[in-house]
């Protein structure tokens, strides 16, 4: 009821007093629905530009009164879009170090480390560092800081995750994460799991999804099995399945409550085709899409939600309940912080089991040479 909401809102016209305060009116307009994808962006604000603060990709740690350095993230560092400061070529910094000063101001604990990094994004910085907690021997490096640590650190923890089923299953599972459904996602599975074909199972990580498309490509691949076998006449000569990329044993997939919208259809379509159990907790709920919504005459935008989704039998669904587990797990702040990871642990137990119920029926030798168009000799 539309009209009723303007009557109700339209009060507060007189109180407006900057672009941000009709920026707040219309996202309240726009909650009455009820609805996610609802959003209020941009408009005609002051262009005032930040002051940003670098970052070294790096964890600190107060000790003897100084910031010592206890990570150093390195990722990808031929990754322009995952640049480590600290892990470039020639920078000799290594975690245990102490960072005792910044552009040659002394840095003590409990001073403040950031603002002596305020403005020095993608600028050559030089930091003072040393094995120990003093200025004696120390030597400086120059780096150039980061604006955003979240890509360091993401990759660092699908690395650990990584790591982490390997480890429980002994090799026999792969682990494959996937941020969201946009390019970045496709781009994270294929990297992950076309790598890892040699694993009998996967747990696939769906966790902090943050949607993008509708993820039928991710699904169609899970989903897939294979029809034959092509002969290998080389090496250990072990047949080549048909079609050859996959990961033919169980699948199970990690869900959370952060993973939403094209993060909510894949666990929904994962359930939906019996490809394997849902692990975690209860997914965001937000399945609506937007599209062609005008920008508005100051050029912000009010996003709208065009269209629900509802299953083949004409029911709405998903949006406002999300997507909820076979096994529900909760990662408690203790276990988190004790270091431990329940969700992904209940995940490799889960899918070991299921792969003792249903090893991988796949053949390692070829059968005997066919025999036809032999002709009997004189």
């Amino acid at each position: 009821d539309w009209p009723r909401v303007k009557r109700m809102y339209e009060p507060m016209l007189a109180h407006v007093m900057h672009r941000a305060d009709l920026t707040y009116l219309l996202d309240q307009m726009g909650a009455e629905i009820a609805i996610g994808h609802s959003y209020v962006r941009g408009g005609d604000v002051p262009d005032a530009p930040p002051s940003l603060v670098g970052l070294l990709g790096a964890d600190f740690a107060v000790e003897n009164g100084r910031y010592r350095i206890t990570r150093v993230y390195d990722a990808e560092s031929w990754n322009p879009e995952l640049r480590a400061p600290l892990a470039m070529p020639g920078v000799k910094v290594r975690a245990g170090d102490y960072l005792l000063a910044v552009n040659g101001v002394e840095l003590r604990a409990p001073a403040d480390l950031y603002q002596l990094m305020d403005g020095t994004v993608n600028r050559q910085t030089a930091i003072t560092v040393n094995a120990r907690p003093t200025m004696d021997g120390a030597r400086r490096e120059t780096v150039i800081p980061i604006a955003n640590e979240q890509g360091l650190r993401a990759r660092a923890w699908v690395e650990r995750n990584r790591r982490i089923v390997d480890s429980l299953s002994k090799g026999r599972l792969a682990y494959v994460h996937v941020p969201n459904t946009g390019q970045p996602g496709y781009t994270s599975f294929n990297r992950y799991y076309f790598a890892q074909q040699d694993k009998q199972g996967a747990v696939i990580d769906e966790r902090y999804n943050g949607g993008g498309s509708a993820a039928d490509y991710i699904i169609e691949v899970l989903q897939r099995d294979f029809d034959g076998y092509f002969n290998n006449a080389v090496g250990d000569r072990r047949p080549f399945t048909s079609p050859s990329a996959g990961i033919w044993g169980p699948k199970v997939m990690i869900v959370n409550e952060m993973a939403g919208s094209g993060g909510d259809l894949m666990p929904y379509m994962f359930r939906r085709r019996k490809i394997g159990p849902l692990v975690g907790k209860r997914t965001w709920g937000g399945l609506v899409h937007t599209a062609d919504t005008p920008a508005l005459i100051d050029g912000g935008t009010m996003i709208a939600p065009r269209g629900g989704f509802f299953t083949r039998d004409g029911k709405w669904a998903v949006e406002n309940e999300g997507v909820a587990p076979d096994i529900d797990v909760e990662n408690t702040p203790k276990e988190v912080a004790a270091g431990r990871d329940p969700q992904l642990e209940r995940a490799v137990q889960e899918a070991l089991r299921l792969l003792a119920e249903r090893p991988v029926d796949r053949m390692t030798t070829e059968p005997p040479p066919p025999t036809w168009g032999q002709r009997a000799l004189p």
